[in-house]
């Protein structure tokens, strides 16, 4: 079969049914929940980044020291574990409405440690809860919408609602140099006392329903998400029938509990998911999110003027990836965000090798250049893309427990990254970026050969393709 295009032109009867999706999705359940997963998001970028902003006067108000403030910061990290071992249990077990309750009421409770402490303890512990909630939601928002939307605007709800992290940490940012602390953790809450109140108005999804045994609530929960006019008999029926389906397989194979994941017939899958979810960490990306200032500095160009410029061209790049994700595919998006974050990479170590030989005026430009080629393609693709399409590959029976893997998978390659890079740069600056550049490679090189395209398809149909016949555009 034939490949996509890497940037395919949609045809007239996909556009037709584009803004088809886009009529019927208007309807209040859906932009309530939709709205909820954003404000989650949001208040996913706010937490990552208040530290940034607030070190210096948080050391000095509370008497810190710099061991006293790193616990505060790395604590975050201990929670999103803890989080990530949880999340699809409890996803599983009290559904994904229930879910939102528990973290938006984690996050408010951490804000709120944060905003009257008096000493480090109750800094740390309000951090610690924000991590268990961070760990959860970064699993749980994506799977919500996947789950709710419609097939053909399923890549947009969620590429959109992702994109609110990248504003909620720009936001924050900005707010820090000119508000207080304690004050700024005040207006960190208020993105989830907002969306508090529309949890009382959004519906379950209708693919847990199907799971725990709530078949007749299925389509009525599909007709308040498409419309009354929408005729949603064939989705439900297809839903119902697909997890009726998968109940029996598991009874045939006498496969319950969390390692039923690791059977043969999901390895391709789980490998998918695993690798997308790393790509992004092991190919540098908290290494370029904290050195950014640094490169910088090195090279000559205003820290200011950087941020300024990276801020805005990765929020071009996701809001385009959030245009094509359904029009070009998820898999033509994954392979040129990945092209761009490896030329960024390249590009920035090329500018250290030039700084330290013959160009020394064209170095800032060189790096400024290959900084925004680098976050511009990591907004396009492989920033919301690698959890949208782990959302998608999974049957709802096993989602739980490849969620936690893959959740469990992107917390521990951040932590190796954070660590050893520091250590990778006192080795060699360009060495670094070469060895970021050749993971990029490398996965673009996996998503090529494996990653099937992903667009278009109901749930149902994405896993026939992995687990009842040869995906579609793989090799294997």
């Amino acid at each position: 079969m034939a490949e996509e295009g890497l940037l395919a032109s949609p045809d007239k009867s996909s556009s037709t049914s584009l803004l088809s999706e886009i009529s019927n999705v208007s309807t209040r359940p859906f932009v309530l929940a939709f709205t909820a997963c954003s404000c989650g998001a949001f208040s996913f970028g706010c937490i990552v980044g208040y530290t940034a902003p607030t070190q210096s006067n948080i050391m000095k108000d509370l008497n810190l020291s710099i061991a006293d403030y790193s616990l505060f910061g790395s604590i975050l990290t201990v929670g999103l574990i803890l989080g990530a071992l949880i999340c699809g249990k409890l996803t599983d077990l009290v559904g994904r409405v229930n879910t939102m309750w528990i973290t938006n009421i984690l996050v408010i409770i951490g804000w709120l440690a944060i905003a009257f402490a008096k000493g480090v303890w109750l800094l740390d512990i309000g951090r610690f809860l924000q991590g268990i909630s961070v760990g959860i939601s970064s699993y749980l928002g994506p799977v919500y919408i996947t789950e709710i939307a419609p097939r053909h605007l399923r890549g947009a709800a969620s590429s959109l609602s992702q994109l609110s992290v990248g504003v909620g940490i720009s936001v924050l940012y900005a707010l820090g140099t000119i508000v207080a602390w304690r004050d700024l953790a005040i207006l960190g809450a208020i993105p989830c006392l907002m969306t508090v109140p529309l949890l009382f108005f959004i519906p379950e999804s209708p693919r847990w329903l199907a799971e725990v045994g709530r078949e007749k609530e299925v389509e009525a929960v599909l007709i308040s998400l498409r419309g009354a006019k929408s005729d949603v008999s064939d989705e439900a029926k297809e839903i119902v029938e697909y997890t009726q389906h998968v109940k029996e397989q598991q009874d045939v194979n006498n496969a319950h509990g969390f390692f039923k994941l690791f059977q043969r017939k999901y390895s391709l899958s789980l490998t998918i998911g695993i690798v997308l979810i790393a790509l992004p960490q092991l190919g540098g990306l908290n290494g370029y999110t904290f050195y950014t200032d640094s490169i910088f500095t090195s090279t000559g160009v205003s820290s200011d003027v950087g941020f300024i410029s990276t801020s805005i061209i990765q929020m071009v790049g996701g809001i385009l990836g959030t245009v094509l994700v359904d029009v070009s595919g998820r898999r033509s998006l994954l392979l040129v965000s990945q092209a761009g974050m490896f030329l960024g990479c390249l590009a920035t170590a090329i500018s250290f090798i030039l700084q330290n030989n013959c160009w020394e005026t064209g170095t800032p430009i060189l790096a400024l250049i290959s900084v925004m080629l680098y976050f511009a393609s990591y907004g396009l693709g492989m920033g919301p893309l690698p959890w949208i399409v782990a959302s998608e590959i999974y049957p709802v029976d096993v989602k739980g427990a490849a969620g936690t893997v893959c959740n469990l998978v992107t917390s521990i390659s951040s932590w190796i990254v954070t660590y050893f890079f520091s250590f990778l740069l006192q080795w060699s600056s360009t060495g670094t970026f070469i060895i970021f550049a050749t993971v990029m490679c490398l996965g673009f090189v996996f998503t090529a050969k494996l990653v099937p395209e992903t667009k278009g398809k109901s749930l149902e149909e994405i896993h026939s393709l992995f687990y009842d016949s040869p995906p579609e555009n793989c090799t294997i």
